[in-house]
């Protein structure tokens, strides 16, 4: 028995949808990685902004949720302030 045509819709979708989510899902990692390699505390301040929109908008997106994002942002925090 052959798939039916909303299946095979479902299938494209799926597809779309999770190359999208994995991008979205790279730039977040990569954008914490960045401010982690950041060695000056000024700078890092700088960049957090970004950072945190970025994790806010994951969460917008259905990518992490609201506690993991809290948790992101509260370790990224905490090594700003590690900083000299």
């Amino acid at each position: 028995m052959g798939k039916s045509r909303s299946v095979l819709k479902n299938i494209r979708k799926t597809a779309r949808r999770r190359k999208a989510n994995l991008s979205k899902k790279r730039k977040l990692k990569s954008a914490i990685k960045q401010i982690n390699k950041i060695k000056t505390k000024k700078a890092a301040l700088k960049s957090y902004p970004k950072v945190q929109t970025i994790i806010d908008k994951s969460i917008q997106d259905g990518l992490i949720k609201k506690n993991t994002a809290a948790r992101y942002k509260s370790r990224l925090i905490k090594h700003i302030n590690s900083l000299k």
